[in-house]
């Protein structure tokens, strides 16, 4: 319970209510005006926070969860993170399944955190009894006393966000906004912020961001599900290799495709011009809104806000790791500031 001295009773108290933050010198050439929805200001660094508490208070209220009960989620990591920090302080126990293409930091995060951890391989077909959402789906049905969050189907995925991350935009930019940019993976960030957004004013755009080796962008353009535009890709929390029921595709008015090169670079570059150390979605949010500039969306008076959705600590290992970045043959002359940046003293 929050009072006039900022003392709060728990973690969860602190979910919400994130900054707007104005971006400066990575859009200084762009027309209109860039604002940043920094979610990494949650206690557990995401905007997965909102959907798990959310989430889990609904299923309390309505007696399917009760004390001592097991949570169990299918997670690229954030959504995990913050579900074994909501089971932390109401007490229930945590098993996830987890992508192997999670950064080992966010699989260490989780098992810090407590919950049980069962890594899966990211590259097989959804139905495959190996993947995550599978394995989720059994683990559930073989243990007593436990729900599956499933955010994937999940329509309070949505609803989340509908509560909360759409009026806190809206207010904070006094009902001026005309667009959102915003990463799709369940598609509950996006979608439930856009349909708060679109009910204040029909008129504000809604763009979405996918990964090129995922099925979102073309399901939305076609309604039809192409296996075609499967392949790996490395951003996580981002795109899919399925249709998540827990994206309104109605809602979105269009999608741009990133690659994970250039998010990897952004999110880089965010942190060097910007000083925001955000994750590789938010690289990838950040992407977009260049690629939209260039193809002249946006015109003087916008005011655009992009969703940054996770914090750069989850990504160490990953788009922070000069190594990791070299092996993926992503480093060039520009970006290959690291390591002249270190000295050792003898």
């Amino acid at each position: 319970m929050k009072n006039k001295k900022q003392v709060f009773d728990n973690v969860l108290d602190l979910v919400g209510n994130t900054p707007l933050i104005k971006l400066n010198r990575m859009v200084s050439n762009f027309k209109g005006n860039f604002y940043a929805k920094v979610e990494s200001f949650n206690p557990g660094h995401s905007s997965k926070d909102r959907t798990a508490l959310y989430i889990i208070e609904q299923a309390e209220k309505k007696g399917i969860l009760k004390p001592g009960d097991t949570i169990i989620e299918t997670t690229s990591g954030n959504t995990g993170f913050s579900i074994a920090m909501v089971s932390i302080i109401k007490g229930y126990e945590c098993i996830l399944a987890v992508s192997s293409k999670s950064s080992p930091d966010k699989i260490d995060m989780l098992k810090t955190m407590g919950a049980k951890v069962f890594v899966c391989p990211a590259h097989v077909p959804a139905d495959d009894p190996r993947s995550y959402y599978e394995v989720a789906k059994r683990i559930h049905e073989e243990t007593p006393g436990s729900i599956y969050i499933n955010q994937y189907f999940n329509e309070l995925n949505i609803d989340a966000h509908y509560d909360s991350t759409g009026p806190e935009i809206w207010n904070q930019t006094e009902g001026k906004i005309t667009h959102l940019v915003a990463c799709s993976g369940t598609g509950g960030t996006i979608s439930g912020t856009a349909r708060y957004l679109k009910e204040q004013n029909p008129n504000v755009k809604i763009i979405g961001v996918d990964a090129f080796g995922s099925v979102i962008k073309k399901y939305h353009e076609t309604r039809e599900f192409d296996k075609n535009e499967i392949y790996p890709y490395r951003i996580e929390g981002l795109g899919k290799n399925l249709i998540p029921g827990a994206t309104d595709f109605d809602i979105i008015d269009d999608f741009v495709k990133v690659t994970d090169e250039e998010s990897a670079h952004t999110a880089r570059e965010l942190a060097r011009t910007e000083g925001l150390f955000s994750g590789y979605t938010s690289g990838a949010a950040m992407q977009a809104i260049k690629q939209l500039d260039e193809r002249g969306e946006f015109k003087e008076g916008d005011q655009v806000v992009v969703i940054f959705p996770d914090h750069g600590s989850r990504y160490m290992s990953k788009v922070y790791s000069d190594k990791w970045m070299q092996d993926q043959g992503f480093f060039d002359a520009q970006n290959e500031v690291a390591a002249e940046n270190i000295q050792y003293v003898k």
